[in-house]
């Protein structure tokens, strides 16, 4: 088999980008705060039989981590682990929200699998900013409190709907009821610049959600692997145009060859935290 190392990954990563260069960048995307639309789900995501001897590494996102064929990180994770010691399971949804992810079921079939030493990454936010109610209500009270808002969805029925904090707390107790782990994942980077007090341009640093999601890291003692910071730095590195080809579509959603920057940034951040579950890396040849 042959075997992947971060040296390796980074280079073909940043060697895709730079032999598309000659190709015209797109304009820059806009400075909407409001979650960009979901692409069309051209592919349905397999769930594919777990080896009940091996731990599991469960994936809980959406379409950042799981986007159509290969334009999400967590489909990209597989090949940094030796996964004849333990399954990667990406159950991410695209689209979802921490409320939505959990009314709509994922989120129990997903617990229904977790067993005592698996570990669960948890990165959820993209589409929290969304409508409380109307069309599409995913969206959640913006805070980590108990705060609560009762809204009446298109079918009449009422919903209580909780605070981001409040949806990721239950994540987290309910990982930790079957003795797994829990990890939270800063959000992955938006392809949204403005001009900083040096004068110089500067990739958008956080959402809105990375602070709540490392408070609740700290109030829970859960650890927080930052792969948004590792991703950010990055492109910045690059600049805006050799960044927008990473960015097909809009200003959220990947190519292929982001998504594989975005795992290697991932297996980073775990082994920046000194995570256990990064003793199943598979080992790098350097």
């Amino acid at each position: 088999m042959i075997k992947h190392t971060l040296s390796l990954a980074n280079t073909i990563a940043v060697g895709l980008l730079l032999s598309l260069t000659g190709l015209q960048a797109q304009s820059s995307a806009d400075n909407s705060t409001q979650p960009p639309p979901t692409p069309k789900q051209i592919s349905s995501a397999p769930v594919h039989p777990l080896n009940p001897a091996l731990p599991t590494l469960f994936i809980v996102g959406d379409s950042t981590a799981r986007n159509q064929a290969d334009l999400g990180w967590g489909d990209h994770l597989a090949h940094y682990f030796d996964t004849r010691r333990i399954n990667i399971a990406n159950r991410a949804v695209a689209g979802r929200s921490t409320r939505t992810y959990q009314n709509e079921g994922i989120w129990d079939k997903v617990l229904d699998d977790i067993k005592p030493e698996d570990t669960v990454l948890i990165q959820l936010g993209h589409n929290d900013g969304g409508d409380l109610d109307g069309a599409k209500p995913r969206g959640t009270l913006k805070g980590t409190g108990n705060e609560s808002k009762d809204v009446t969805l298109p079918d009449g029925r009422v919903e209580t709907v909780h605070t981001y904090g409040w949806y990721l707390c239950k994540f987290i107790a309910d990982t930790r009821s079957k003795q797994a782990s829990p990890i939270l994942l800063s959000l992955t980077t938006r392809n949204i610049w403005k001009i900083g007090p040096d004068g110089k341009q500067h990739i958008e640093r956080d959402m809105g959600y990375d602070v709540l999601i490392k408070d609740i890291a700290t109030e829970q003692k859960v650890p927080f692997a930052d792969m948004a910071v590792i991703e950010a730095d990055h492109l910045e590195s690059l600049g805006p145009g050799k960044t927008a080809l990473f960015f097909p579509k809009d200003h959220t959603h990947t190519s292929a060859e982001g998504a594989e920057f975005n795992a290697q940034a991932v297996v980073r951040s775990l082994l920046a935290i000194h995570s256990p579950v990064a003793s199943y890396l598979i080992p790098s040849s350097n």
